[in-house]
């Protein structure tokens, strides 16, 4: 009988779990420069959930195949009615080993305010096990009807979970949609949590896509440096509200990236369903 390493065994036990094949690692070398590693061209997980929720691994298999080098989650507890239910067995290790091992590597998650307000700890805790250098709150959830008041109350709450999590080294982050860029009582909400959030526990992660309102990442990421954790990225063409694949827009990326450095981004995925090779392909050119 061929000698079982504990890493092959957590492997096929983790893959048996989450109804996938067991994969061998194929780490891809990509035509980056030597300063911006594979892994710097990420890929977000939400866009892909149907996939995911039938074959994890293969999914996984099928981005690094297209280039991409690391994978920000969507939590599986947080997201499983989303597609990621059938993840929720396995242990941070497994976890890590099956995504690992498809090529791919996994530093930063999404999580629902719910969640992480009723099960801090332990998902700090699941997380710091993971691996995990960043965990980013996707939404407070508020209602169109919230007021300026109750998007400073949320940005309390989660400046608290931050000093958790920043005590067991991992950097909270937050991420906005359209509606941080609406005006609440005269004023721009997206502004107002920058100056309610505390920098020295919460980083932005900024999504791109809000191009399309009139407001550009690297102005903002010059406008706070130090500020950003992260980036969402899409491509528009200049009007109407599609994205089409990045380099076929209207986006300045020489000075995205270039203003990405003074805003302290650290790392950049994709949300994109249509155009996942050409984007990927893009990126190595330009990173």
């Amino acid at each position: 009988m061929k000698h079982l390493t504990r890493r092959s065994f957590i492997l096929r036990s983790a893959a048996a779990i989450a109804g996938t094949s067991v994969l061998t690692p194929s780490f891809l070398q990509g035509a980056i420069q030597p300063d911006a590693p594979k892994e710097a061209i990420g890929i977000q997980s939400w866009i892909v959930k149907e996939s995911i929720e039938k074959s994890f691994s293969d999914t996984l298999r099928t981005m690094a195949e297209l280039g991409y080098g690391s994978i920000e989650m969507c939590s599986p507890p947080g997201y499983a009615k989303w597609g990621f239910g059938g993840l929720q067995n396995l242990a941070p290790i497994e976890l890590k080993i099956v995504i690992e091992d498809t090529g791919l590597k996994c530093i930063s998650c999404h999580y629902g305010f719910d969640e992480l307000k009723n099960y801090a700890q332990a998902r700090i805790d699941f997380a710091k096990e993971w691996g995990l250098e960043q965990m980013i709150l996707s939404s407070f959830g508020l209602p169109k009807t919230a007021t300026l008041s109750d998007w400073k109350r949320a940005a309390d709450e989660l400046n608290k979970l931050g000093e958790m999590s920043k005590k067991a080294g991992i950097q909270m982050g937050f991420h906005n949609h359209h509606i941080e860029f609406e005006k609440r009582e005269g004023e721009l909400i997206y502004d107002v949590l920058l100056k309610q959030l505390d920098p020295s526990v919460i980083k932005m992660q900024f999504q791109v896509a809000v191009v399309n309102l009139g407001y550009k990442a690297a102005d903002y990421f010059r406008k706070y440096p130090g500020r950003f954790l992260s980036a969402h990225l899409y491509d528009w063409p200049g009007s109407g509200d599609e994205m089409v694949p990045l380099g076929q827009g209207t986006i300045d990326w020489k000075d995205f990236f270039t203003a990405a450095k003074v805003g302290g981004v650290k790392n950049c995925f994709v949300e994109m369903k249509e155009g996942l090779k050409e984007s990927a392909d893009f990126l190595k050119k330009v990173m």
